[in-house]
């Protein structure tokens, strides 16, 4: 089929990433349980087009550049980490702000539990794709995962890759999904109770900490 070979086996080892917890996907969470379906289709459309773009270059070789090229992934490496640093430090002074004002804020029916102009100056979309973006190791991944499955024998490799990746990105988008109205039946629990909503925001601060320093220390 279009250069891929054993298409059962990629599928079942896509779905199997996709379900990895990781950066993206904990966005597009919290994204959603705080601002609701549309906001999270929005950050859930920044890391589609993130992975779209690393997907295109690993088809291109960038990938091959990188791996060579110690100094140029470090760069990508440890700008991809204070980028998720920058991230998890915004969402654990929100929480603190909820910790802070929860008291004054709990007469507020169905408010939600950011200033209400948080949404338009988080921009979603832009944070996600970034996330995506700043990912030496996706298109490593994307690469070495992609070129087990593509007949090597095959006269355009490269349809071969658009086909895979058009798999991966199906199964993401529908796992995102899930995860988008998931996230939204949390967010009149946070609404109601601020304790949850700082402690679930701190929790997620955290895990992006933990993401930092995890690429930070990954090798080439």
């Amino acid at each position: 089929m279009l250069g891929v070979t054993d298409l059962p086996t990629y599928l079942i080892g896509v779905a199997l990433i996709v379900l990895l917890p990781g950066p993206n996907s904990l966005y597009v969470l919290s994204v959603a349980a705080r601002r609701g379906v549309r906001t999270g289709y929005r950050a859930a459309l920044g890391v589609v087009c993130g992975d779209t773009v690393l997907m295109t270059l690993s088809a291109a070789g960038v990938a091959s550049l990188l791996q060579g090229n110690a100094v140029l992934f470090g760069i990508v490496k440890y700008a991809g980490a204070a980028y998720l640093t920058w991230l998890a430090i915004g969402m654990m002074r929100s929480a603190w702000n909820l910790w802070r004002t929860r008291a004054e804020r709990a007469a507020e029916a169905g408010a939600a539990p950011a200033n209400p102009t948080e949404g338009e100056a988080e921009r979603p979309y832009r944070r996600a794709f970034v996330i995506s973006l700043l990912n030496p190791k996706a298109i490593l991944f994307f690469i070495s995962f992609f070129v087990q499955f593509v007949d090597p024998g095959y006269a355009y490799p490269a349809l071969s890759f658009v086909v895979l990746g058009a798999f991966a990105q199906l199964a993401s988008v529908l796992y995102l999904s899930a995860l988008i109205f998931g996230g939204t039946r949390l967010a009149a629990a946070f609404r109601s109770r601020r304790r949850l909503s700082a402690g679930a925001t701190s929790a997620a601060g955290a895990l992006f900490l933990g993401f930092a320093v995890k690429l930070s220390m990954s090798g080439a």
